[in-house]
């Protein structure tokens, strides 16, 4: 997860496993989705905001010379190394900072949040802090008021994944079409509204994707006896290092909200921002934006858009170019990555 976000590559297929609950590693025994449990930091290393401020430890008051302590935290930090004056280099790490907790808990699974991750603690680069009865260390409380509307993302990250249970399923994902019927739980789709094609999973310079998710397939009952059913949902991740024309999927009817674009000044949209599908929208350079279905039925959403474009996966690192598609092709995905089959 944490060389994907810093545009390391090729880590499509491990992506997708790590966001649907590793079914590869869990479900060959038979265990549920909450076998996996994710995260982004953990109390040894960096902190989440000096995964994104720090390339190297500096772990110097540890008295070791700086030689405890892991070399590899697979960091970057965005164009200066610890606390940064620059405009553009604090909104990127603001952005990266809202695309790991988003992803940690939009994933399936158990997210596991290290204490003040939520407001961007700091540990001054210091990735083996053990031995730290001081500032290094402890939790500081009194917070400025960008981390205050971090500890408000989050929040509001948290309820979004309680109230909506298609983030947090009992049961694998299976991508393949279920039971002999056209329905799919998961689908993937690329930049030109296009399910995702062998040769794009395969693409060392593929880093953007969108993955629907049904709310009409999470094949849970209640306590009640009852199928818990729930909204449809669309997250596009956009790891590239440009902007791209992203193609809404389903058929002509269906209208998307627009929740979360962690590129946005709030991150969580205050009003309601509708698109239809077939619109194109611009997903920001290293963002992850989350859509809802609102209008039009979870059938008619889980479809190629309706005017789809060709989607060539780039070979030279360069931005993907896309054009009109002339005529009606199938893909060549069945919807899930091949790391899930």
């Amino acid at each position: 997860m944490r060389s994907f976000w810093k545009g390391d590559g090729p880590l499509l297929p491990a992506f997708a496993s790590r966001v649907l609950g590793s079914s590869d590693l869990f479900e060959r025994r038979g265990r549920k989705t909450w076998a996996s449990v994710n995260f982004i930091t953990a109390h040894d290393g960096f902190t989440l905001n000096d995964l994104v401020s720090y390339n190297d430890k500096h772990n110097e008051a540890n008295g070791e010379d700086n030689r405890d302590g892991d070399n590899n935290n697979h960091s970057w930090n965005h164009g200066a190394e610890g606390p940064a004056d620059g405009a553009e280099i604090n909104q990127l790490r603001l952005q990266q900072r809202r695309n790991f907790l988003t992803t940690l808990f939009l994933s399936q699974g158990v997210p596991m949040l290290t204490a003040g991750d939520e407001w961007a603690r700091t540990q001054q680069g210091n990735n083996n802090a053990y031995c730290q009865d001081n500032e290094i260390s402890w939790l500081n409380w009194n917070l400025e008021e960008d981390q205050k509307e971090l500890l408000e993302f989050t929040r509001s990250l948290i309820r979004l994944r309680h109230e909506h249970p298609v983030f947090r399923r009992p049961k694998f994902f299976q991508g393949r079409r279920i039971r002999g019927s056209e329905i799919r739980d998961v689908m993937w789709f690329n930049p030109g509204g296009n399910e995702m094609s062998d040769d794009e999973w395969n693409s060392p310079f593929v880093r953007c994707l969108g993955m629907l998710l049904s709310g009409d397939t999470i094949d849970v009952q209640s306590f009640e006896g009852e199928p818990i059913r729930d909204d449809t949902f669309l997250l596009v991740i956009n790891a590239h290092h440009e902007p791209l024309q992203f193609v809404l999927p389903g058929q002509k009817a269906v209208t998307w909200q627009l929740l979360l674009d962690t590129a946005s000044e709030d991150g969580f949209c205050r009003q309601p921002q509708d698109s239809q599908s077939g619109d194109e929208m611009e997903i920001k350079n290293r963002s992850t934006i989350l859509l809802k279905l609102v209008t039009g039925s979870t059938a008619q959403a889980r479809h190629e858009s309706w005017k789809k474009r060709q989607f060539a996966a780039p070979h030279n690192g360069e931005a993907p170019k896309e054009k009109p598609v002339q005529e009606k092709t199938e893909s060549a995905a069945e919807g899930a990555a091949p790391a899930h089959e």
